[in-house]
């Protein structure tokens, strides 16, 4: 019975390490970074897609933070009530921090320093799309 199933799993593996092959790694803001006064918004839509399995990169020299929203509704008003925390103030220095798009879903990421949030800035989504080899 292990043998009738043997060639689908060859290939679910073989797929996977595919995928995970050409993941890339972006940092968010590019050349800018993560800071206050940038529209990640359009940063994220000149830079998509993005894939499953890229991993996002977050480089910030003051101190800053990264949650992620739960849902559409939190991230339209910057409701961080049921977010979660990814990074602390001094986790974007040096290498940054990073996070791996690793599902099919909406990732809603935002800061909550300063009023950026509420003015539309330092903040994005993302939905990260399979990749086919």
């Amino acid at each position: 019975m292990a043998f009738k199933h043997g060639p689908f799993l060859f290939l679910a593996v073989a797929l996977t390490l595919v995928m995970a092959a050409q993941a890339k790694t972006i940092v968010v803001g590019g050349s800018e970074n993560w800071r206050p006064g940038f529209n990640y918004t359009d940063w994220s839509l000149k830079n998509s897609p993005f894939f499953i399995n890229d991993k996002l990169v977050f480089k910030y020299e003051q101190p800053h933070n990264i949650y992620l929203l739960p849902n559409l509704y939190s991230y339209i008003k910057c409701d961080f009530s049921g977010a979660r925390l990814l990074a602390g103030p001094n986790n974007g220095a040096g290498d940054g921090f990073g996070i791996v798009l690793s599902q099919y879903r909406l990732y809603y990421f935002a800061s909550s320093y300063g009023k950026d949030c509420s003015d539309g800035l330092m903040k994005f989504f993302a939905m990260p799309l399979p990749r086919w080899a």
